[in-house]
């Protein structure tokens, strides 16, 4: 305490006094560092087309390389640099303590190798988040709003899918999915990617398939929801082994599309359920049907008018068994598990991260999936189905015009 106090008396006399110049070092470095990022995202926001059609393709490249580098181990080895990184911190502060060191410098390069990690993120992956939407890559077309009638036919494709699959998945004698090991299930999830890239031409998904790794301290990103996470600096994808077995190769499949610089969270969805549909095993393809569903339901289920309520409840009740015993297992994993005030602060980390690099929705962009997969089914599905159909106008028919006087959306 007597050191912390002398410090302070310090710091403030050197304030009024004038603080030497090399104290300043470390945060003249810091600030060069985070120029050179604001730089970049800079150039980045306002030359999107010239970033989409160049960064995507260097940066995959350099996270390809990484994962093979990285792939080495079967651990997650940003954690290893994080615990080394924590440990370097503590003993300097030690050491600043026994030789008195100044506080205020020591600070400064603190912040200096906080922004210089930054800046090394920004160069690498970081401006994928101004890259043109994952959307245009794919081919279809989001100019036009979907209407509520799109999200009820979409929902409830959804749902009739997903019913299917859950018949088929192997089951346990309880009845819960009986999914393969996650080592085992993780070497299978490149092969939607493989498909999507190779017979479907998408060139987007050319980037590395190295399996993802498991989440070190599940314990901790359990209690804040946090399902994955992909560290850029190291080219690893990693995922939470807690999380329910339906939802695992959904999520590794979106950990993946990060990797292959998909950056925006809604368009990783997006190559979540791809890649999960485009997998020839059965498990990838009900965990995809079955987070497509769960979005586009939650989504309709908001809307306000009687329409879509009613809808989004007939909708549910098709639910078959099987079905809905997974969505069950689900929202008990989340509601048990999640702890309120760790979810609220991994929440706010993440909201604050996604903003940072320039989505300014935030953590609600995990929702923007809903209107890519409307998009994704009337154009892929509904449209090649009822092309030779002509659609007559009924103002009385419901599933073409709100007939209830609810005015809301």
């Amino acid at each position: 305490m007597c050191y912390t106090n002398r410090t302070y008396r310090l710091l403030l006399l050197r304030i009024k006094e004038g603080i030497p110049l090399k104290y300043w070092r470390g945060y003249l470095t810091a600030a060069i560092f985070a120029a050179i990022a604001w730089a970049l995202t800079t150039f980045a926001e306002g030359h999107r087309a010239l970033v989409d059609m160049v960064y995507p393709y260097l940066t995959r490249l350099i996270q390809t390389t990484l994962a093979e580098w990285t792939g080495g181990v079967d651990f997650c080895l940003w954690q290893l640099l994080a615990v080394a990184l924590g440990a370097l911190l503590i003993a300097s502060i030690v050491v600043m303590i026994a030789l008195r060191w100044n506080f205020f410098q020591w600070l400064g390069w603190v912040a200096a190798a906080a922004s210089c990690l930054w800046m090394l993120h920004t160069g690498i992956f970081g401006l994928n988040y101004y890259a043109g939407p994952l959307s245009d890559d794919i081919r279809v077309d989001t100019s036009v709003p979907g209407s509520t009638t799109d999200l009820v036919t979409t929902t409830t494709y959804f749902r009739d899918k997903a019913n299917e699959l859950a018949l088929q998945i192997p089951r346990d004698a309880d009845g819960n999915p009986d999914f393969p090991e996650f080592e085992e299930l993780a070497a299978m999830a490149g092969n939607g990617f493989e498909d999507l890239t190779y017979r479907q031409s998408y060139s987007v998904f050319a980037g590395s398939t190295v399996p993802v790794k498991k989440l070190g301290w599940a314990d901790m990103y359990t209690s804040m929801g946090i399902t994955g996470f992909t560290f850029s600096l190291t080219g690893e994808a990693a995922v939470n082994p807690q999380i329910p077995a339906v939802s695992m190769p959904f999520v590794m499949c979106h950990e993946m599309a990060h990797r292959m610089c998909i950056a925006n969270e809604a368009d990783a969805n997006l190559a979540g359920f791809l890649a999960c549909a485009a997998n020839e095993d059965i498990t990838y393809q009900y965990s995809g049907y079955f987070m497509a569903f769960r979005y586009c339901y939650d989504s309709l289920r908001s809307l306000s008018s009687s329409t879509a309520k009613k809808a989004a409840k007939d909708i549910y009740a098709g639910v078959n068994e099987e079905f809905l015993k997974d969505m069950g297992a689900y929202n008990k994993w989340v509601n048990a598990s999640v702890k309120p005030t760790a979810s609220k602060v991994g929440t706010a980390v993440n909201d604050s991260y996604i903003k940072a690099n320039g989505d300014s929705q935030g953590v609600k962009s995990y929702g923007g999936v809903t209107n890519l997969l409307v998009h994704w089914y009337v154009q892929e599905i509904y449209l090649p189905e009822h092309k030779d159909e002509e659609v007559v106008f009924d103002p009385y028919d419901k599933n073409q015009v709100d007939l209830t006087t609810d005015s809301g959306a």
